[in-house]
């Protein structure tokens, strides 16, 4: 440190907007680095690269006794996607499975965010099992998949959705095509009800896949 109280550059630590971006995301918000890679609009792999730094930084600070400093200007802002795709897990007859866990297929709804409108859909046959055990997340995730509306589903469910990307709001009801309208059009909020696991036929008891 110079006199006066000036540091010498080799007390500070230098952490970009990015490197606070990857932090944010991955330690503070909990995503997996696949969600977190796609929120940033950047591969995995670079995403491992750039929070692989900001960690080493941040021990730097701690362990050394440096100052943290933030920096490196204002990043541009990625625009924000007109489109998003929306999951809603479906009965046989086209309506909202209440039952997460059991449902026979998903039908996925590329929509219009700013206009509100449906673009086109997709049917998703569902998984070997639908649970928080299953690999469901990543394979809605992989679809681009960034809001699940439901009628129930457990918290372990809830959990590993959200650490892939996928917002989940459950209370949806009725037709498919309708909870997709209302939850665009605002009428359709997260109810915030956990479906508390239950037993069912052919599960163990307190394991059911809600």
């Amino acid at each position: 440190m110079h006199e006066g109280g000036f540091r010498e550059p080799s007390d500070y630590v230098e952490l970009t907007l990015d490197e606070l971006e990857a932090i944010r995301l991955a330690d503070y918000e909990g995503l997996y680095q696949e969600a977190a890679a796609r929120s940033m609009g950047i591969s995995r792999q670079t995403f491992g690269r750039i929070i692989q730094q900001a960690h080493r930084k941040l021990a730097e600070a701690v362990l050394l006794g440096k100052i943290l400093k933030i920096q490196g200007g204002p990043i541009r802002p990625l625009e924000e996607e007109h489109t998003m795709t929306i999951a809603v897990p479906t009965t046989e007859h086209g309506a909202v499975d209440q039952h997460f866990g059991y449902c026979d297929k998903f039908t996925l709804f590329k929509v219009d965010r700013t206009q509100g409108i449906i673009l086109s859909q997709e049917t998703l046959p569902s998984p070997g099992g639908c649970g928080c055990r299953s690999d469901l997340a990543s394979v809605l995730a992989a679809k681009g998949v960034t809001v699940l509306l439901t009628g129930g589903i457990g918290p372990g469910a809830i959990r590993v959705l959200e650490g892939h990307g996928i917002r989940v709001v459950r209370g949806a009801t009725g037709r498919v095509e309708q909870a997709v309208q209302d939850y665009l059009s605002g009428r359709l909020a997260d109810s915030g009800e956990v479906c508390e696991e239950h037993h069912h036929p052919g599960t163990t008891k307190g394991h059911g896949r809600h």
